[in-house]
């Protein structure tokens, strides 16, 4: 595959995801959301849309980095990590706001965060840059599992 097919793959794969995640639980936003219990801490519904779009790109940029690398095992492993952890991340939206499944959320969320950790050990053995990037998407995450640990909590 050319450069510029694999940066826009890279960069659309992980902005998809986000995307239909959050078409898809719009509308709870909106009506379910508001009405529940939420820890002190809670940040303003305005911030989470150019953050998760921020470490979406973040994802996409990172995912180029490993994949243009020469295929290796260390790749596969890298590559393997990158779709296990989008696969918890585009899973915990549904869960959380069209199912309304605080309890499965967290988990979901706590198998997210494991596998941020995962992807970010098996990205140094392909492209430390890669890896870097990718600590804010942990620091992200680690805040947002408090955050449904704490609307679980409260509900």
């Amino acid at each position: 595959m050319k450069k510029w097919s694999k940066i826009l793959v890279s960069l659309a794969l992980p902005l998809t995801i986000g995307g239909v995640a959050g078409a898809v639980t719009a509308q709870n936003v909106r009506t379910w959301y508001p009405q529940l219990n939420k820890p002190w801490f809670t940040p303003p519904n305005a911030l989470f849309a150019p953050v998760w779009t921020l470490l979406y790109l973040t994802m996409g940029i990172s995912l180029y980095l490993v994949w243009q690398q020469p295929p290796s095992t260390a790749r596969k492993k890298a590559l393997t990590a990158f779709a296990v952890q989008l696969f918890f991340n585009f899973w915990w939206s549904i869960l959380f706001f069209q199912f309304h499944q605080v309890g499965w959320a967290l988990i979901d969320i706590v198998l997210l965060w494991m596998g941020i950790v995962w992807m970010i050990a098996r990205f140094y053995k392909v492209s430390r840059l890669a890896a870097n990037l990718q600590w804010p998407y942990l620091a992200w995450v680690s805040f947002a599992t408090a955050l449904n640990a704490g609307v679980w909590y409260l509900n």
